[in-house]
């Protein structure tokens, strides 16, 4: 993980270069005369929050009514740490010898490192979380701020480090910056007829960056994924998103560029956000795919849309492989009864294109959602698909969920998934029966999943598989 709080912060300087003045350790210090000086805290205002993938946002301290409208990245509050460092133009001749014990503290931090061994361990001054010895966190320590912040959503991804990993360069392009790191990782144990085994795979291991270009209605996203893969190059599987999104039309986003395709509900959702450690099999078969394109995306209280035409490539393979229609529309009979009788979604959409081979994916969901109680429904039906590789098979599948909650933490989940790879070859069906709990420490942005896995295979061996997992969203 340091190696990834590494390249974002890299990544960060290089952006923005040497902006006009810097806060260290709650001091101002301004290049053109350094003078350390207390600085007021910002005027109060309503906090909002980006949008991520998915519909992500950033944990604020927001009241649960903010939290469920849309807000744009401009409103985020404006009192956050800036990323400037100036360090190197403040002349000690400036600092008086009068200095407080806390201004000579910072003057030492500034001019008093003369070792190698000096300079690399003060870093360690940064995890102190008890600066004044009595036994306890620090609430305002790093350490002390993660442990209070407190995050109930779970339907959106939510950041660990959110307010500490947004910045807002002064000068540039780019009027706001939110840095993050998104981490799963599985431990397994399987087995079926004699054969057991124990194995540890990361399910996502990315970093990237969301922000708004200044004085206009775009923002952007880039997501990198640094973990090989087996089945690509290092380049072909290293970028996963980068796009930019236009606002200018009333309930309607334009994305250009290189972004998660919907190709189905589960297809189309973000990995932060899934109940279970793995998709269900229609979805990572036809679906959780990327495209480069254009999408229009329109919002409205009774229905949602989803349109976009892509290249069929998938992984940068080609620069263009062939076109692809992808459609999506979600009508939402509920939309306007302020929840009363609890969320109702039914969608269905259409993927079609041609890569080596016309292909086409039919997909129809039902999801209804009140209070604790959610549960949803998914068919597919392709003759051929365009997922993680192409196919020229007739498949079929669906999938049926149910979720409770019987805390605010702590969810019970169970779905049914049947697929048949090749409806042309009879005895293929695969069944998996998955049961699974997911205790979320603090959101989506630190949650424990443990599911059970039963696989009935009707031209293979039956197997089991107990999995846990951890995710961290920094």
């Amino acid at each position: 993980m340091n190696r990834i709080f590494g390249i974002i912060f890299l990544l960060f300087f290089v952006t923005f270069g040497q902006p006009a003045d810097a806060k260290i350790f709650g001091k101002k210090i301004k290049a053109e005369k350094v003078k350390v000086e207390e600085i007021k805290p910002p005027p109060s205002e309503k906090e909002s929050a980006p949008q991520l993938e998915a519909g992500a946002v950033v944990n604020d301290g927001l009241s649960q009514q903010e939290k469920e409208e849309d807000v744009d990245l401009q409103e985020i509050d404006d009192a956050l740490p800036e990323n400037e460092d100036l360090i190197d133009k403040v002349d000690e001749n400036d600092f008086k010898k009068t200095d407080t014990p806390q201004e000579e503290k910072l003057r030492k931090r500034v001019f008093d490192v003369e070792s190698n061994v000096e300079a690399e361990f003060s870093l360690f001054e940064n995890f102190d979380w008890d600066k004044d010895n009595d036994g306890d966190i620090d609430e305002d320590t790093l350490l002390g701020k993660i442990i209070n912040r407190d995050i109930i959503r779970t339907d959106v991804p939510s950041y660990l480090l959110s307010n500490e990993l947004t910045f807002r360069p002064k000068k540039g392009i780019v009027s706001k910056v939110q840095y993050y790191g998104a981490f799963q990782g599985d431990l397994s144990s399987g087995w079926n007829a004699g054969d057991y085994d124990t194995n540890y795979d990361i399910g996502f291991l990315q970093f990237g960056a969301i922000g708004k270009f200044r004085n206009t209605k775009n923002d952007f996203k880039i997501l990198l994924n640094p973990r090989p893969s087996s089945e690509r190059n290092y380049m072909q599987n290293f970028i996963a998103d980068a796009y930019i999104v236009n606002s200018s039309i009333p309930h309607h986003k334009v994305v250009v560029g290189y972004s998660r395709n919907q190709i189905g509900k589960e297809g189309g959702s973000s990995s932060y956000i899934l109940p279970f450690v793995t998709r269900s099999q229609i979805a990572r078969n036809f679906g959780s795919t990327r495209a480069l394109g254009v999408r229009l995306i329109g919002n409205y209280s009774l229905m949602d849309y989803n349109l976009a035409f892509n290249s069929s490539d998938r992984y940068f393979h080609t620069i263009f492989a062939g076109p692809e229609f992808t459609g999506w529309v979600d009508l939402k009979p509920f939309g306007r009864t302020d929840g009363r009788y609890g969320k109702l979604i039914i969608g269905g959409g259409l993927n079609a294109g041609h890569n080596k081979t016309d292909y086409t994916v039919g997909s129809f969901y039902v999801g209804y959602k009140y209070k604790r109680l959610w549960t949803n429904f998914e068919y597919g039906i392709a003759d051929g698909y365009n997922g993680t590789y192409v196919s020229t098979n007739k498949a079929e599948g669906f999938n049926y969920t149910l979720g409770y909650k019987v805390h605010p933490r702590l969810q019970l989940i169970a779905r049914y998934d049947q697929f048949d790879p090749n409806r042309d070859v009879s005895n293929n069906t695969r069944r998996e029966y998955t049961a699974g709990i997911n205790y979320f420490i603090k959101g989506q942005a630190l949650r424990l999943i443990l599911n059970y896995v039963f696989c009935d295979n009707q031209n293979t061996e039956d197997s089991h598989r107990i999995i846990l997992g951890t995710q961290i969203l920094l």
